[in-house]
């Protein structure tokens, strides 16, 4: 099963860097508040620069560290996304579902990250602030439509009410260590095998699933392998 907090005395079998990325008051902060912290504040400001936190957890008896980045979404601060992307293995990509606008912008913030990240970035794409659902302004169908189109996992959050933001975080974190453990034994495959065979089969891993609590809705993680 998935320890949701680890053990601190472990040692760190994997570090996993992920960004988040979108539109400024989007609620990324407050994503990455719950999801480290388990906080969120109603005083929130405006993140300037790059700043992240981490958080320990286990996945299949694995010790992983998530080093979660968050920054600006303003273009003033654009400048920052060569180093900010580089070496991200899972991306998490945040819109307001009561602004069109910023799911508007969505598509060209999957063009900069496929521009600098790596081919096979785990990517999320989270519509935000569910609970305001009464002030909904991107159709749930409009925002799967992209994901699937874009090979996107997708999911709605609330960093206030706390909804879906453990198993999105989980679900991108789960998929990377998915992928990462299939590389190490493809090569460890190739390494027994002289380096002959180049399209050895890897051992099927079963990577281990949250519970969904009630009101959370179920995700199918899409990626390139």
């Amino acid at each position: 099963m998935t320890n949701l907090y680890g053990d601190f005395n472990q040692k760190i079998d994997y570090v996993f860097k992920v960004v988040l990325i979108g539109d400024s008051a989007v609620g990324k902060s407050q994503l990455l508040a719950r999801f480290a912290r388990n906080e969120f504040s109603l005083d929130s400001k405006a993140t300037i620069g790059v700043e992240f936190q981490t958080r320990t957890l286990v996945i299949d008896h694995r010790t992983v560290k998530a080093q979660i980045w968050d920054t600006a979404g303003q273009e003033r601060y654009r400048a920052v996304t060569s180093a900010y992307y580089r070496g991200a293995v899972g991306a998490m990509l945040v819109y307001d579902m009561t602004k069109r606008q910023s799911f508007d912008h969505v598509a060209r913030w999957l063009e900069e990250l496929r521009g600098h990240a790596d081919k096979n970035i785990v990517i999320m794409l989270i519509g935000n602030k569910s609970d305001l659902g009464t002030l909904r302004a991107v159709p749930t169908e409009d925002a799967k439509e992209f994901a699937q189109r874009e090979n996107l996992c997708f999911m709605e959050t609330s960093a206030l009410e706390s909804t879906n933001v453990e198993t999105a975080f989980l679900t991108v974190l789960t998929e990377i260590y998915r992928i990462i453990s299939k590389k190490a034994l493809i090569a460890n495959d190739e390494q027994e095998s002289g380096g002959n065979s180049a399209l050895l089969k890897g051992t099927k891993i079963a990577v281990p699933t949250t519970e969904q609590r009630p009101g959370e809705k179920s995700v199918t993680c899409c990626s390139a392998t």
